[in-house]
């Protein structure tokens, strides 16, 4: 009767242990307290944005003996579970005899993944375990004393010790930090405060010859890079399978002889000058099937190329420039020790939990800095679709040079030479128009006016596409090519003498490939401007900006005699510019910025001084840091004071005042220069203010600071470097303004950038 008890209590007890919903339950509960042992202990799950899951594993560093035991605690207890799980398998093999089919869902649930994950965690949590080691070690012996970092208390870094705190507590947040160093140790926060950022002192200790950080946890080994002129190992890198793919093929190949070229000019202008070849990773998320690849199906359908123009020359160029290319058009796996990565902004979405100091994305319209931080933009109004990444502005890499806040990216046009462009001048048809619409829909809405007037002086062509009968919307007295080949295209615009835009698309390639073969580009103006505010295209982008025509670069940095921007809708003038036209001789023109050796020289320029676009906070120097310059109203470095290393370098530094509603866009614009946001952190100061009156000097968070209000005596600091901005403006305040001079023919560059 024992006996037969005794079997009974076996019996029941293994059959809970092998009632899998039994087991199920067993190790969820032992899962779930392993996660709340790791939150209680300093880990946290967290799923703030896409990317992130729960088994992604964030921990604050503790203190050094704590954060040891903390994750040998976690540790242990993963092993405890593991070791019972796998015991709970072995006892479920023994009992099982077979597996009947039809039965209950429960019963054939196996709970492998569920195994899998936390594997995955004991393993993250050994290599921090391991990391945590190798950081008291090196506390331990770093610099020979921890007495070295102390948090220093100086009056002219008055936020130094604020923003240790917010190292300490949130040094994990932003994988920069470790690639810049920061391993939580104060040494680290103050070494990357002080030289990557400019909230702390420099450390007396450190040697501050050099321009990159030695805090660096892994530096790369560089070898000279090499102007290359072959493209076929970058035409194989390319692939093939989609026509979008044939399209930037094509490019590359039609104008390999003008890469090869600029090259050669590119690197006597160098004169042997030491270049980094750097390891680049470029993925081209909109041609992704994860981001939907709109493109590709419409390349032979009139679809939008201006994208597809930019990649290609991206690609050229950093191939050309001589550098390690990976390119990708598959899911990203951007983990890899690359030293700058090429995307664009639907990509973001996927990879922007990761290293993204090194990011750069790719953007036509660009981003403004109130829209770009996302805290800011989400009390003050201005968080859209496409912002709030909190990036530095100068990642966001634009296709015009219309966001100085960003850096000027842009594309290449197909030069001319002499032969051709005195053979274009002779065969001029002068009553020659082609229309700026490859899709039928751009011909709706209120043209019929104006075409009727262009008809009266001139023979119209169009290349709308269209598959078998002629579109409606295009008029009867339009010569119809339907869409042209490049080639054949070249050829129209080589003849036509004027290239008449309709209003849409907005600033895209075509316009600077017709003025470059001889035409006169005809736009509208807009009136009111165009913006977010009043225009649906614009809605939602992450910019204030007010478009005043189609294509802005052509009326402001190209113009008269080669650009024409009249109102449409008064006929008289419409008319009267017409006429202006056919009477007018123009030579082919493109701008040094829009050749292949302009980019490249731009290119190049980005790969090896933007290194770092780690913001700033306040100056190092006291003292009179600016001193008035001849012949402007502007103030340059003192000479007297040493000059940080900066790029670009503060030789260029024009620090203007702008009027109250005026942004430093439109300030330094009047002056002849352009805004460096680079700059700010110079004159994010009192002694930029000079002699304004100020009862009281604030550190604020807004993006028109550094500014003042001379009615109300009041003086504004930038305190979050994120929103330095050169297109803020406010009614009320002046702005100090970090302008820069720029080389002839490119504005991206200062004169001593190369």
């Amino acid at each position: 009767m024992i006996a037969g008890s005794t079997d009974a209590k076996i019996m029941v007890r293994r059959c809970l242990v092998t009632f899998k919903p039994f087991r199920i339950f067993v190790m969820g509960i032992g899962f779930f307290s392993l996660c709340f042992l790791m939150t209680s202990l300093g880990g946290q799950f967290s799923a703030k944005r896409l990317g992130d899951s729960p088994f992604t594993i964030r921990t604050e560093v503790l203190g050094g003996v704590e954060s040891r035991g903390v994750l040998r605690k976690i540790s242990d207890m993963l092993e405890v579970i593991l070791k019972r799980m796998d015991s709970l398998s072995k006892l479920d093999n023994t009992s099982t005899t077979d597996a009947r089919g039809g039965g209950d869902i429960f019963f054939r649930f196996q709970p492998a993944s569920l195994v899998e994950r936390i594997q995955a965690i004991a393993q993250n949590v050994s290599n921090m375990a391991i990391r945590v080691e190798q950081i008291l070690q090196n506390s331990m012996v770093q610099d020979g004393s921890s007495s070295q970092c102390e948090v220093p208390r100086d009056p002219r870094f008055p936020e130094c010790p604020g923003k240790v705190d917010w190292m300490r507590a949130r040094w994990t947040s932003d994988p920069c930090y470790a690639f810049y160093g920061v391993d939580g140790s104060d040494c680290s926060f103050l070494i990357y405060l002080s030289e990557v950022e400019w909230f702390c002192p420099p450390l007396a200790w450190r040697n501050h010859t050099q321009n990159v950080s030695p805090v660096l946890p892994f530096i790369f080994s560089h070898s000279q890079a090499a102007f290359r002129t072959d493209l076929s190992v970058l035409l194989d890198q390319v692939g093939t399978g989609k026509e979008s793919l044939s399209f930037m093929k094509r490019r590359i190949r039609r104008l390999a002889q003008q890469w090869a070229t600029a090259a050669n000019r590119l690197d006597a202008k160098l004169e042997q000058q030491w270049r980094d070849q750097k390891k680049i990773l470029v993925h081209v998320g909109f041609l992704t099937e994860e981001s939907g690849d709109v493109f590709s199906p419409k390349v032979l359908k009139g679809g939008p190329l201006g994208e597809m123009v930019q990649w290609a020359d991206i690609l050229t160029a950093l191939h050309v420039l001589g550098h390690n290319l990976k390119i990708s058009m598959s899911p990203p796996t951007t983990h890899g020790p690359f030293e700058v990565k090429y995307t664009d902004i639907l990509i973001i979405f996927f990879c922007h939990f990761l290293c993204r100091c090194h990011i750069r994305v790719i953007d036509t319209f660009g981003t403004e800095p109130a829209y770009n931080h996302e805290e800011y933009a989400t009390l003050h109004g201005y968080r859209t679709n496409w912002g709030y990444w909190n990036l530095n502005a100068r990642q966001y890499m634009t296709m015009f040079p219309h966001t100085p806040d960003n850096s000027f990216m842009g594309f290449v046009s197909e030069e001319l030479n002499e032969t051709e462009k005195r053979s274009i001048q002779q065969n001029k048809v002068n009553n020659m128009a082609v229309v700026y619409g490859k899709e039928a829909s751009m011909w709706k809405q209120g043209k019929e006016s104006f075409l009727q007037i262009l008809h009266k002086y001139m023979e119209v062509h169009g290349t709308v596409y269209y598959e078998t009968q002629r579109p409606p919307e295009v008029p009867a007295f339009v010569k119809n090519h339907g869409l042209l080949p490049q080639h054949e295209l070249q050829q129209l615009l080589r003849k036509a003498k004027l290239f008449i835009g309709f209003g849409f698309p907005y600033e895209g390639p075509a316009p600077l490939e017709a003025i470059a073969n001889g035409c006169i580009f005809l736009q509208p103006k807009f009136n009111p401007p165009h913006s977010s505010l009043n225009h649906e295209f614009f809605r939602g982008k992450p910019t204030s900006r007010e478009v005043f025509s189609q294509h802005p670069y052509a009326e402001q940095y190209i113009g008269r005699p080669h650009v024409m921007t009249v109102d449409y809708n008064n006929s008289v003038e419409f008319d009267s510019a017409i006429k202006e036209i056919m009477r007018t001789k123009v030579e082919p023109y493109l701008p040094y910025e829009y050749t292949c050796e302009g980019m490249l020289e731009r290119v190049h320029a980005y790969i090896q001084h933007q290194v770092s676009v780690g913001s700033a906070g306040g100056s190092r120097m006291m003292g009179p840091l600016f001193v008035p310059l001849p012949n402007t109203t502007a103030l340059g470095w003192a000479s007297s004071v040493t000059a940080p290393s900066a790029w670009p370098p503060l030789s260029s530094l024009r620090l203007l005042v702008s009027q109250e509603g005026q942004s430093c866009v439109d300030a330094c614009q009047s002056a002849g220069f352009i805004c460096e946001p680079a700059h700010f952190r110079f004159i994010n100061n009192k002694e930029a203010l000079l002699d304004v009156q100020c009862e009281v000097v604030d550190s604020e968070i807004n993006h028109i600071l550094p500014a003042f209000s001379v009615v109300r005596q009041e003086c504004g600091l930038q305190r979050e470097p994120l929103l330095f901005s050169c297109a803020g403006h406010s009614p009320k305040y002046r702005r100090l303004c970090p302008c820069r001079d720029f080389r002839h023919g490119q504005v991206a560059l200062c004169r001593d950038c190369l």
